[in-house]
């Protein structure tokens, strides 16, 4: 069955599903295959639920009913499904990647756009290659602008998940020491994130640069792109405050940030800069940008009795971790505590990645440090401050016999190591 014809049933249809778990009424059951799972297997159950058509790969599973549409490979099928619909509706994309701060950039903008147009954005992270076909397929013919994060621990994913959903903008937020294991090296992080720009400037399309980052601008040359930035930028945004939440200044106009972490400076920026360039007003951008707040574990500043804690738990590598201690180190409070977790997926790197850190967290005298994780607690410490836990539990009970007032607490880690736990014992 060609696509046309499968994307006619979608337009029938009330979405896609791809979880037998979860499939609302009259969906197209997509059965993907996992390590560790077969969705052909679970068609039936899909039809039995109410769903409206199953898409399949294997013969077996097959009823000359109508209801089973058999095809080569249903992850490929729902992949060219999304870009059939992307090319239907014709409407514009954003698309964004980078090695720290794709979501929180990606929220941000959708907060200022939605200010004007109606926007569909990625949920969640589901920016991979079933992430972004389905934030497509969620995108109907009023979307007038689709907000579209792409992840990618591998060469060439960026370039495939380009060409499906054909971007108009693009953004790359940083390039950093993430997915070292599948890059193989930070000249590899460069190259595969990089892969978006390529496909911009084969398709004359344009992109979104900080002016602050030489290494977006050196390897954004040669591409239409607009600038953002502090000074001699097309759209200059100014940082009054970093010490607390952020408070930014552009055209004339002060807008307070819920976010912490001079490092989200730059996400701040992208939002306006990209608003502005697709003309929401100034105090549309303020109301957006100000009505965010974070969520999910990424830069929280909450309260939990007298203590301020600096939650960013939702992931780690080097470089968002020393990017965490460096705002840490100009946060006000006279008695800080740190909290960090091992950070995944560095491969031969991940030794001298978190000795690196640790030598830092001695040069740095911050007050109590606490680490936990494998990782972390082979690394070598002479600092008396500097505490090594191999396992949360270990941690645990450590962390009960802390009495902790009046404290300026740093919590992070990469999602594996669920830190996050740590807020039920303070």
């Amino acid at each position: 069955m060609d696509i046309k014809t499968i994307h006619q049933y979608f337009l029938e249809s009330s979405g896609v599903s791809t979880d037998s778990r979860n499939v609302p009424v009259k969906s197209i059951f997509f059965a993907l295959k996992g390590d560790n799972f077969n969705g052909n297997m679970f068609a039936q159950e899909a039809l039995d639920k109410g769903a409206f058509k199953v898409v399949i790969d294997e013969k077996k599973f097959h009823k000359d009913t109508g209801e089973t549409i058999l095809v080569e490979n249903v992850l490929v099928t729902l992949q060219q499904l999304a870009y059939f619909h992307r090319n239907y509706l014709g409407l514009h994309i954003i698309s964004l990647t980078g090695s720290n701060g794709k979501t929180t950039s990606k929220e941000l903008i959708n907060a200022v756009l939605s200010q004007k147009f109606k926007t569909i954005a990625t949920k969640g992270n589901l920016n991979n290659h079933i992430g972004v076909p389905l934030t497509l397929l969620s995108m109907d013919s009023e979307t007038e602008i689709g907000i579209v994060e792409m992840g990618a621990n591998h060469l060439g994913e960026i370039k495939m998940l380009s060409e499906i959903a054909k971007p108009d903008f693009g953004y790359i937020t940083n390039f950093g020491k993430a997915h070292l294991e599948g890059f193989g090296s930070l000249e590899g992080v460069i190259q595969g994130k990089t892969e978006l720009y390529q496909f911009l400037k084969d398709h004359n399309k344009k992109i979104f640069v900080n002016a602050n980052d030489s290494k977006q601008l050196e390897n954004s040359k040669g591409i239409y792109r607009i600038t953002f930035g502090d000074s001699n930028a097309d759209y200059v945004i100014k940082l009054l405050d970093g010490s607390n939440h952020l408070l930014v200044e552009y055209n004339g106009t002060e807008i307070q940030s819920n976010l912490v972490g001079v490092y989200n400076f730059a996400n701040v920026s992208a939002a306006i800069a990209i608003g502005a360039y697709l003309n929401v007003s100034v105090n549309d951008i303020k109301q957006g940008i100000e009505n965010y707040v974070p969520s999910n574990n990424r830069s929280q500043l909450m309260q939990r009795g007298s203590n301020t804690i600096l939650l960013d738990a939702y992931n780690a590598n080097p470089t968002s971790m020393m990017a965490a201690l460096e705002n840490f180190k100009q946060t006000k409070g006279d008695n800080k505590v740190i909290f960090l977790g091992d950070m995944f997926e560095l491969g031969t790197d991940s030794e001298a990645e978190h000795q690196s850190i640790v030598n830092f967290l001695t040069e740095n005298n911050f007050g109590k440090v606490f680490l936990t994780g494998s990782n972390f607690y082979k690394a070598k410490n002479s600092a008396s401050h500097i505490k090594q836990f191999k396992t949360f539990d270990d941690l645990k009970e450590v962390i009960k016999t802390q009495e902790l007032e009046n404290a300026t607490v740093l919590i992070k880690a990469s999602r594996g190591m669920a830190l996050e736990r740590i807020l039920d014992l303070l």
